[in-house]
């Protein structure tokens, strides 16, 4: 795994490999809770990351606001 997490410094297959490692997401649920507070698919939320449009921080960042209103 690469030392930094940001776009400039990943390629796509690394930053599919630091979602998958961070979620540790074998296709079971029990230790997420991204789906039951409303975040859908942990894959789908962090599709942004993946795809090189936007910072893990800021997908959290904007997760985290939809959880205070």
């Amino acid at each position: 795994m690469p030392k930094s997490i940001l776009i400039k410094d990943t390629t796509k297959e690394e930053r599919e490999e630091i979602v998958r490692r961070s979620l540790d997401c074998g296709g079971g649920c029990e230790n997420c809770s991204s789906c039951w507070l409303g975040g859908g698919s942990p894959w789908k939320m962090f599709e942004d990351y993946i795809e090189g449009k936007k910072e893990i921080a800021e997908i959290n960042r904007e997760y985290r606001a939809s959880l205070q209103r």
